[in-house]
Protein backbone atom coordinates (compact mmCIF):
# COMPACT_ATOMS: atom_id res chain seq x y z
CA UNK A 1 0.00 0.00 0.00
CA UNK A 2 1.13 3.49 -0.81
CA UNK A 3 -0.31 6.12 0.75
CA UNK A 4 -0.25 9.75 -1.78
CA UNK A 5 0.11 12.37 0.73
CA UNK A 6 -1.59 15.65 -0.91
CA UNK A 7 -2.92 19.44 0.47
CA UNK A 8 -6.13 20.96 -0.32
CA UNK A 9 -4.50 24.45 -0.47
CA UNK A 10 -3.47 24.16 -4.27
CA UNK A 11 -5.22 21.88 -6.70
CA UNK A 12 -2.46 21.97 -8.51
CA UNK A 13 -0.46 20.00 -6.01
CA UNK A 14 -3.92 17.52 -4.96
CA UNK A 15 -4.99 16.51 -8.78
CA UNK A 16 -1.25 15.88 -9.32
CA UNK A 17 -1.18 13.18 -6.14
CA UNK A 18 -5.02 11.70 -7.54
CA UNK A 19 -3.83 11.20 -10.68
CA UNK A 20 -0.68 9.35 -9.25
CA UNK A 21 -2.94 7.30 -6.93
CA UNK A 22 -5.17 6.80 -10.09
CA UNK A 23 -2.29 5.22 -12.18
CA UNK A 24 -0.64 2.88 -9.19
CA UNK A 25 -3.95 1.43 -8.69
CA UNK A 26 -4.10 0.32 -12.81
CA UNK A 27 -1.15 -1.47 -12.20
CA UNK A 28 -2.31 -3.72 -9.70
CA UNK A 29 -0.39 -1.19 -6.62
CA UNK A 30 -3.22 -0.64 -3.68
CA UNK A 31 -3.27 3.62 -2.70
CA UNK A 32 -4.86 5.79 -0.50
CA UNK A 33 -5.01 9.75 -0.50
CA UNK A 34 -4.23 11.19 2.34
CA UNK A 35 -5.20 15.12 2.20
CA UNK A 36 -3.58 17.33 5.24
CA UNK A 37 -6.70 19.29 6.27
CA UNK A 38 -8.69 16.50 6.98
CA UNK A 39 -6.33 17.02 9.99
CA UNK A 40 -7.21 20.22 10.96
CA UNK A 41 -9.90 21.58 13.19
CA UNK A 42 -13.04 23.57 11.33
CA UNK A 43 -11.91 26.88 12.70
CA UNK A 44 -8.69 26.35 10.87
CA UNK A 45 -10.32 24.76 7.58
CA UNK A 46 -12.66 27.52 7.84
CA UNK A 47 -10.05 29.96 7.71
CA UNK A 48 -8.59 27.92 4.22
CA UNK A 49 -11.73 28.72 3.17
CA UNK A 50 -12.24 32.22 3.50
CA UNK A 51 -8.89 32.51 2.03
CA UNK A 52 -9.02 30.84 -1.49
CA UNK A 53 -12.28 33.55 -2.08
CA UNK A 54 -10.06 36.32 -1.08
CA UNK A 55 -6.74 35.36 -3.25
CA UNK A 56 -9.61 34.76 -6.15
CA UNK A 57 -10.61 38.08 -6.14
CA UNK A 58 -7.65 39.90 -6.13
CA UNK A 59 -4.18 38.61 -7.21
CA UNK A 60 -2.26 40.91 -5.19
CA UNK A 61 -3.22 39.50 -1.90
CA UNK A 62 -2.96 36.14 -3.30
CA UNK A 63 0.75 36.83 -3.81
CA UNK A 64 1.41 38.06 -0.37
CA UNK A 65 -0.56 36.08 1.00
CA UNK A 66 1.82 32.85 -0.35
CA UNK A 67 4.70 34.70 0.96
CA UNK A 68 3.28 35.41 4.86
CA UNK A 69 1.26 31.97 5.02
CA UNK A 70 1.51 29.92 7.81
CA UNK A 71 2.29 26.29 7.71
CA UNK A 72 -1.15 24.71 8.27
CA UNK A 73 0.55 21.78 9.43
CA UNK A 74 0.81 23.75 13.48
CA UNK A 75 -2.48 23.23 14.05
CA UNK A 76 -2.56 19.44 13.81
CA UNK A 77 -2.55 18.03 17.14
CA UNK A 78 -0.92 14.74 18.44
CA UNK A 79 -3.65 12.67 18.73
CA UNK A 80 -4.45 13.30 15.20
CA UNK A 81 -1.23 12.02 13.98
CA UNK A 82 -1.23 8.92 15.84
CA UNK A 83 -4.67 7.92 14.42
CA UNK A 84 -3.27 8.34 11.59
CA UNK A 85 -0.31 6.44 12.13
CA UNK A 86 -2.52 3.61 13.20
CA UNK A 87 -4.76 3.39 9.72
CA UNK A 88 -1.34 3.64 8.25
CA UNK A 89 -0.34 0.55 10.40
CA UNK A 90 -4.38 -1.31 10.19
CA UNK A 91 -3.89 -0.76 5.91
CA UNK A 92 -0.18 -1.98 5.68
CA UNK A 93 1.17 1.27 4.14
CA UNK A 94 4.94 1.11 2.73
CA UNK A 95 5.58 4.12 1.55
CA UNK A 96 4.12 7.89 1.53
CA UNK A 97 4.19 10.14 -1.44
CA UNK A 98 4.67 13.46 -0.61
CA UNK A 99 3.32 15.88 -3.11
CA UNK A 100 2.92 18.98 0.01
CA UNK A 101 5.81 20.03 2.59
CA UNK A 102 3.58 20.95 4.47
CA UNK A 103 3.22 17.09 5.31
CA UNK A 104 7.32 16.76 6.55
CA UNK A 105 6.75 18.09 10.20
CA UNK A 106 3.68 15.54 10.62
CA UNK A 107 5.84 12.84 9.56
CA UNK A 108 9.53 14.09 11.85
CA UNK A 109 6.96 14.58 14.83
CA UNK A 110 5.66 11.06 14.17
CA UNK A 111 9.27 10.16 14.10
CA UNK A 112 9.85 12.03 17.39
CA UNK A 113 7.23 10.33 19.37
CA UNK A 114 9.08 6.63 18.45
CA UNK A 115 6.62 5.84 15.32
CA UNK A 116 8.27 3.97 12.67
CA UNK A 117 7.44 5.73 9.34
CA UNK A 118 7.19 4.23 6.06
CA UNK A 119 9.44 5.26 3.37
CA UNK A 120 9.43 8.52 2.25
CA UNK A 121 9.20 9.53 -1.26
CA UNK A 122 8.95 13.53 -2.19
CA UNK A 123 7.10 14.42 -5.34
CA UNK A 124 7.85 17.98 -6.55
CA UNK A 125 5.14 19.03 -9.16
CA UNK A 126 6.92 22.41 -9.90
CA UNK A 127 10.52 23.29 -11.23
CA UNK A 128 12.05 24.16 -8.27
CA UNK A 129 11.12 23.31 -4.37
CA UNK A 130 7.37 25.40 -4.11
CA UNK A 131 6.88 27.40 -0.78
CA UNK A 132 5.56 24.34 1.45
CA UNK A 133 8.62 22.96 0.86
CA UNK A 134 11.01 25.87 1.34
CA UNK A 135 9.46 26.21 4.96
CA UNK A 136 9.68 22.69 5.65
CA UNK A 137 12.49 21.51 7.69
CA UNK A 138 15.50 20.03 5.36
CA UNK A 139 15.88 16.80 7.56
CA UNK A 140 12.46 15.87 7.15
CA UNK A 141 13.05 14.30 3.71
CA UNK A 142 12.69 11.40 2.30
CA UNK A 143 14.96 9.25 0.71
CA UNK A 144 13.94 9.16 -2.77
CA UNK A 145 12.85 12.39 -4.76
CA UNK A 146 10.68 12.86 -7.78
CA UNK A 147 10.87 15.95 -9.41
CA UNK A 148 8.22 16.56 -12.77
CA UNK A 149 10.07 19.45 -13.94
CA UNK A 150 13.73 20.63 -13.00
CA UNK A 151 14.56 24.33 -13.57
CA UNK A 152 18.48 22.78 -12.37
CA UNK A 153 19.08 20.61 -15.27
CA UNK A 154 16.62 22.21 -17.36
CA UNK A 155 14.39 18.68 -18.34
CA UNK A 156 11.28 16.57 -17.13
CA UNK A 157 13.25 14.12 -15.30
CA UNK A 158 9.50 12.13 -14.14
CA UNK A 159 6.08 12.42 -15.45
CA UNK A 160 2.35 11.38 -14.21
CA UNK A 161 -0.03 9.85 -16.83
CA UNK A 162 -2.77 12.03 -17.08
CA UNK A 163 -4.51 9.34 -19.70
CA UNK A 164 -3.21 6.86 -22.16
CA UNK A 165 -4.86 8.55 -25.27
CA UNK A 166 -2.75 10.02 -27.66
CA UNK A 167 -2.61 13.94 -28.23
CA UNK A 168 -5.86 15.35 -30.54
CA UNK A 169 -3.74 16.39 -33.94
CA UNK A 170 -3.58 20.11 -34.74
CA UNK A 171 -6.22 20.08 -37.16
CA UNK A 172 -8.09 18.00 -35.60
CA UNK A 173 -8.90 20.38 -32.46
CA UNK A 174 -11.80 22.89 -32.08
CA UNK A 175 -9.09 25.90 -32.04
CA UNK A 176 -10.76 27.51 -28.46
CA UNK A 177 -8.31 28.60 -26.03
CA UNK A 178 -9.00 27.05 -22.29
CA UNK A 179 -8.21 30.26 -20.01
CA UNK A 180 -8.47 29.43 -16.19
CA UNK A 181 -6.52 30.85 -13.58
CA UNK A 182 -5.91 26.99 -11.37
CA UNK A 183 -7.45 25.74 -8.95
CA UNK A 184 -8.01 28.83 -7.27
CA UNK A 185 -8.58 30.72 -10.06
CA UNK A 186 -5.86 33.61 -9.60
CA UNK A 187 -4.25 35.48 -12.00
CA UNK A 188 -5.57 37.90 -14.73
CA UNK A 189 -6.73 35.23 -16.65
CA UNK A 190 -10.54 37.05 -16.56
CA UNK A 191 -9.10 39.99 -18.06
CA UNK A 192 -7.12 37.92 -20.88
CA UNK A 193 -9.92 36.09 -21.95
CA UNK A 194 -11.99 39.38 -22.28
CA UNK A 195 -9.21 40.82 -24.45
CA UNK A 196 -8.96 37.42 -26.86
CA UNK A 197 -12.21 37.14 -27.23
CA UNK A 198 -12.28 40.54 -28.46
CA UNK A 199 -9.06 39.21 -30.90
CA UNK A 200 -12.03 36.85 -32.39
CA UNK A 201 -10.85 34.04 -30.37
CA UNK A 202 -13.25 31.15 -29.18
CA UNK A 203 -13.26 30.75 -25.06
CA UNK A 204 -13.53 27.70 -22.93
CA UNK A 205 -13.30 29.95 -19.65
CA UNK A 206 -13.25 28.56 -16.54
CA UNK A 207 -14.80 30.06 -13.56
CA UNK A 208 -14.94 29.92 -9.59
CA UNK A 209 -18.48 32.75 -8.67
CA UNK A 210 -21.50 31.84 -9.98
CA UNK A 211 -21.88 35.49 -10.46
CA UNK A 212 -18.52 35.88 -12.75
CA UNK A 213 -20.85 33.73 -15.56
CA UNK A 214 -22.84 37.11 -16.88
CA UNK A 215 -19.69 38.85 -17.07
CA UNK A 216 -18.24 36.00 -19.76
CA UNK A 217 -17.27 37.48 -23.47
CA UNK A 218 -19.97 37.03 -25.63
CA UNK A 219 -19.32 33.06 -27.53
CA UNK A 220 -17.33 32.13 -24.42
CA UNK A 221 -18.14 28.54 -23.13
CA UNK A 222 -18.15 28.40 -19.69
CA UNK A 223 -17.46 26.26 -16.96
CA UNK A 224 -17.73 26.73 -12.88
CA UNK A 225 -15.54 24.95 -10.28
CA UNK A 226 -18.01 23.86 -7.26
CA UNK A 227 -17.65 26.85 -5.26
CA UNK A 228 -18.61 24.50 -2.46
CA UNK A 229 -16.09 21.51 -2.77
CA UNK A 230 -12.71 21.46 -1.04
CA UNK A 231 -10.67 18.27 -1.58
CA UNK A 232 -10.56 17.63 1.97
CA UNK A 233 -14.51 16.62 1.40
CA UNK A 234 -13.55 13.56 -0.74
CA UNK A 235 -11.31 11.83 -2.64
CA UNK A 236 -12.83 12.15 -6.40
CA UNK A 237 -11.18 14.53 -9.03
CA UNK A 238 -12.90 18.13 -8.55
CA UNK A 239 -16.30 18.84 -9.39
CA UNK A 240 -16.74 20.84 -12.90
CA UNK A 241 -19.92 22.78 -14.14
CA UNK A 242 -20.98 23.58 -17.78
CA UNK A 243 -23.80 25.79 -18.11
CA UNK A 244 -25.77 25.29 -21.19
CA UNK A 245 -26.26 28.52 -23.69
CA UNK A 246 -29.58 30.29 -22.36
CA UNK A 247 -29.57 28.55 -19.54
CA UNK A 248 -29.98 30.22 -15.40
CA UNK A 249 -27.30 30.69 -13.96
CA UNK A 250 -28.19 28.13 -11.20
CA UNK A 251 -28.44 25.23 -13.77
CA UNK A 252 -24.83 24.05 -13.48
CA UNK A 253 -24.08 20.64 -14.52
CA UNK A 254 -21.72 19.36 -12.58
CA UNK A 255 -19.91 16.12 -13.60
CA UNK A 256 -16.26 14.57 -12.24
CA UNK A 257 -13.68 12.35 -14.30
CA UNK A 258 -13.44 9.55 -12.72
CA UNK A 259 -10.12 8.34 -14.40
CA UNK A 260 -8.65 12.14 -14.60
CA UNK A 261 -9.57 15.50 -13.79
CA UNK A 262 -12.59 17.39 -16.45
CA UNK A 263 -10.55 20.03 -17.41
CA UNK A 264 -7.96 17.73 -18.72
CA UNK A 265 -10.36 16.98 -21.31
CA UNK A 266 -10.96 20.34 -22.80
CA UNK A 267 -7.06 21.10 -22.63
CA UNK A 268 -6.74 18.45 -25.26
CA UNK A 269 -9.19 20.04 -27.47
CA UNK A 270 -7.73 23.36 -27.25
CA UNK A 271 -5.06 25.12 -29.33
CA UNK A 272 -3.49 26.60 -26.18
CA UNK A 273 -3.97 26.83 -22.07
CA UNK A 274 -4.01 29.90 -21.13
CA UNK A 275 -2.89 30.57 -17.31
CA UNK A 276 -0.65 31.38 -14.98
CA UNK A 277 2.24 28.65 -14.74
CA UNK A 278 1.34 26.03 -12.37
CA UNK A 279 2.76 22.83 -11.42
CA UNK A 280 -0.25 21.00 -12.47
CA UNK A 281 -0.97 23.19 -15.60
CA UNK A 282 2.52 21.80 -17.06
CA UNK A 283 1.50 18.73 -16.58
CA UNK A 284 -1.97 19.14 -18.38
CA UNK A 285 0.12 20.60 -21.28
CA UNK A 286 2.45 18.21 -21.30
CA UNK A 287 -0.24 15.06 -21.84
CA UNK A 288 -2.60 16.51 -24.19
CA UNK A 289 0.38 18.35 -25.96
CA UNK A 290 -1.75 22.07 -25.64
CA UNK A 291 0.87 24.70 -25.63
CA UNK A 292 0.69 26.93 -22.63
CA UNK A 293 0.30 31.22 -22.76
CA UNK A 294 1.65 32.60 -19.95
CA UNK A 295 0.32 34.47 -17.79
CA UNK A 296 1.81 36.46 -14.56
CA UNK A 297 3.20 34.05 -11.89
CA UNK A 298 1.81 33.98 -8.44
CA UNK A 299 5.40 33.56 -6.81
CA UNK A 300 9.23 32.31 -7.86
CA UNK A 301 8.61 29.13 -8.52
CA UNK A 302 5.90 29.75 -11.09
CA UNK A 303 7.99 31.89 -12.38
CA UNK A 304 10.39 29.04 -12.63
CA UNK A 305 8.10 27.12 -14.50
CA UNK A 306 7.05 29.76 -16.80
CA UNK A 307 10.99 30.11 -18.19
CA UNK A 308 11.53 26.35 -18.50
CA UNK A 309 8.57 25.87 -20.51
CA UNK A 310 9.72 28.83 -22.75
CA UNK A 311 13.35 27.65 -23.02
CA UNK A 312 11.41 23.54 -23.51
CA UNK A 313 9.72 25.51 -26.68
CA UNK A 314 6.41 24.49 -24.78
CA UNK A 315 5.10 27.56 -24.20
CA UNK A 316 5.48 31.68 -24.82
CA UNK A 317 4.43 34.41 -22.87
CA UNK A 318 1.26 36.23 -23.41
CA UNK A 319 2.76 39.48 -24.27
CA UNK A 320 5.34 37.53 -26.82
CA UNK A 321 2.11 35.98 -28.38
CA UNK A 322 0.11 39.17 -28.50
CA UNK A 323 2.86 41.33 -30.05
CA UNK A 324 2.24 38.35 -33.06
CA UNK A 325 -1.22 39.73 -33.37
CA UNK A 326 -2.93 36.66 -31.49
CA UNK A 327 -1.64 34.19 -34.61
CA UNK A 328 -3.08 30.90 -34.04
CA UNK A 329 -0.38 29.06 -36.35
CA UNK A 330 2.38 31.05 -33.55
CA UNK A 331 0.94 27.96 -31.50
CA UNK A 332 1.67 25.17 -33.83
CA UNK A 333 5.46 24.93 -32.85
CA UNK A 334 5.24 24.82 -29.34
CA UNK A 335 2.56 21.66 -30.18
CA UNK A 336 4.80 19.53 -31.90
CA UNK A 337 7.76 20.39 -29.58
CA UNK A 338 5.27 19.12 -27.25
CA UNK A 339 4.53 15.91 -29.28
CA UNK A 340 7.97 15.17 -29.69
CA UNK A 341 9.00 15.25 -25.62
CA UNK A 342 6.39 12.45 -25.23
CA UNK A 343 7.60 10.38 -27.98
CA UNK A 344 11.14 10.88 -27.56
CA UNK A 345 14.08 9.20 -26.25
CA UNK A 346 14.26 11.50 -24.00
CA UNK A 347 10.63 11.01 -22.66
CA UNK A 348 10.17 11.90 -19.11
CA UNK A 349 10.50 8.33 -16.65
CA UNK A 350 7.08 7.19 -15.28
CA UNK A 351 7.07 8.05 -11.49
CA UNK A 352 4.36 5.12 -11.58
CA UNK A 353 6.83 2.35 -12.60
CA UNK A 354 9.43 4.34 -10.10
CA UNK A 355 7.55 3.88 -7.00
CA UNK A 356 5.94 -0.04 -8.52
CA UNK A 357 9.77 -0.80 -7.88
CA UNK A 358 10.38 0.87 -4.73
CA UNK A 359 10.71 -1.81 -1.27
CA UNK A 360 9.75 -0.15 1.98
CA UNK A 361 8.12 -2.18 5.11
CA UNK A 362 5.35 -1.23 6.89
CA UNK A 363 5.21 1.38 9.84
CA UNK A 364 4.87 0.24 13.36
CA UNK A 365 5.44 1.35 16.40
Amino acid sequence: MIAVLTSGVALGVHVPGLLLASRLRERGVEASVEVLERLLPDDRLRTIEASRSVFHRDFRVARAGQRLASDPSRAVDDAALVALHRRWTGLGVRRVVVFSGFWLDPLRRLSTMGRRLPDVTVCHVDSVDSPSFRRADPTAGGTQVIRLASSATGDLPFTIPVTHETPLPWAGRGGRLLVHGGGWGMGTYRERAADLAAAGHLLDLVLHEPDEAAAAPSGTRVHMMDPSWHPWHDDGYPPLGFLPPACDPGAWDYRRGTDHHSSFDLAREAHAIVSKPGGGTLLDSLWSATPLVLLEPSGQHEEHNARLWCDLGFGVRYEQWRDTGFDPEYLRAPHEALLAALAGAARPRDAVEALRGSGGSTCTR
